[in-house]
């Protein structure tokens, strides 16, 4: 039978590594997984125990509502007031999701179809791209690299050369997988395009919590006027480490949320209701500790970048995200990035993730994931460091 819709999707390069780890693993091998961006940090004790509390109560388990429960989006305006000084009105600007990645990809039902045309970074976490693929639009990809200066005037550019004119820009700051970071007035360029040109601007928020040296990432909401033509996307995934509990938001724009409240409605009856309850602590009662989650990955980004750097191996400091966007060292660049994450594993013991999963540009690169602690990331490091040794050994030997 013939299957629609998936057609469009290319095989899953991921998988390959997946693979080798799980084997490795049957037979013993020890594996320092730095591939998948799964957060290892537990949830906060008072998250959890609200939960409990919550689930003991057996009116909490009937089906909840699409849109999320009241206090939940009052706790998401609070903390819009609190973090950015943005109001967010919560019975018309605010919906509840089951994580990030499910609002995204069900909002570009309600935004794009077929003869659409999206503009996605690249490269970029994938639903990025593949949300409006399923809507049926067209992707056109706009690059982001480590030589990027302007990324508004790329997009701009992309902009201007693509027919029909794009009837969405998704963007995503803190990046995932680049870490590519950007101040207020680029969402102030951004908006006033989208105002003049009536294109909607979609913007995944997910790492707002996760930065370091002092970085403060700008809420494009916080743009007079923004509202009118932008949602963006939360997530506590990684923020209250809470990845399993899939707790989401969407906030801006009041059509568009009631469109894709709307859709919701056809589709699920929303989160479990104790996990929103629980949520409401976690927005309410948890600042600090979002603080002290990026403090560990800021400890672990700083042991995994300055440990590749002392072998050989030169990686920037990334001021957001959990990941670290890694250039394949100069004499296997030639290998491409999935063959690289192979040597990686196999010689290493290193699990990480092929920039080629990202997009084609991302072929010169491997993504880390912050999800080990300090020491397993220095065990990876000389792992790594015994492996190029090695692999140059046999090089040299030819």
């Amino acid at each position: 039978m013939e299957l629609r819709r998936i057609d469009r999707l290319p095989p899953y390069v991921f998988t390959a590594v997946d693979e080798m780890k799980i084997a490795a693993r049957r037979h013993g091998e020890d594996i320092i997984d730095l591939g998948m961006g799964n957060p290892d940090l537990p949830t906060p004790s008072p998250i959890v125990d609200k939960l409990v509390e919550a689930a003991r109560h057996g009116r909490n388990h009937r089906y909840s509502a699409s849109r999320g429960i009241t206090k939940l989006r009052l706790a998401l305006s609070d903390w819009y007031r609190r973090r950015f000084g943005v109001e967010i009105d919560p019975e018309c600007e605010a919906v509840v999701t089951i994580g990030a990645k499910e609002g995204l990809a069900h909002l570009m039902w309600v935004l794009v179809r077929s003869g659409d045309t999206a503009l996605v970074p690249e490269p970029t976490y994938p639903i990025h791209q593949f949300s409006a693929v399923f809507a049926g639009a067209e992707v056109n990809s706009v690059p982001l690299t480590p030589d990027t200066t302007d990324f508004f005037a790329d997009l701009q550019e992309a902009y201007d050369r693509t027919w029909p004119r794009p009837r969405v820009i998704l963007v995503s700051f803190p990046h995932n997988p680049t870490g590519h970071c950007v101040d207020l007035g680029f969402f102030e360029r951004l908006v006033r395009f989208a105002r003049e040109n009536d294109v909607f601007i979609v913007h995944d928020f997910a790492y707002a919590e996760i930065v370091f040296d002092g970085y403060e990432p700008p809420s494009i909401l916080q743009v007079p006027g923004a509202k009118d033509v932008a949602v963006e996307f939360i997530s506590l995934s990684k923020s209250h480490s809470m990845p399993g509990w899939r707790i989401g938001f969407a906030a801006g724009n009041a059509e568009v949320i009631a469109g894709l409240q709307r859709l919701k409605s056809y589709l699920d009856y929303g989160v479990f209701q104790p996990i929103q309850i629980a949520a409401i602590i976690a927005l309410n009662e948890c600042d600090t500790v979002s603080r002290q989650v990026a403090q560990v990955y800021q400890r672990r980004r700083d042991v995994l970048c300055d440990g590749l750097t002392r072998v050989g191996w030169p990686v920037e400091r990334p001021k957001g995200t959990m990941f670290v966007w890694a250039p394949i060292p100069g004499d296997y660049r030639e290998l491409g990035s999935l063959e690289f994450s192979k040597l990686l594993l196999t010689e290493a013991r290193v699990a990480v993730s092929p920039g080629v999963g990202f997009g084609r540009s991302g072929d010169g690169f491997v993504r880390f994931a912050l999800v080990e602690n300090e020491e397993r990331i220095r065990q990876g490091v000389q792992g790594i460091k015994r492996a190029i040794e090695c692999a140059d050994g046999r090089r040299s030997r030819r």
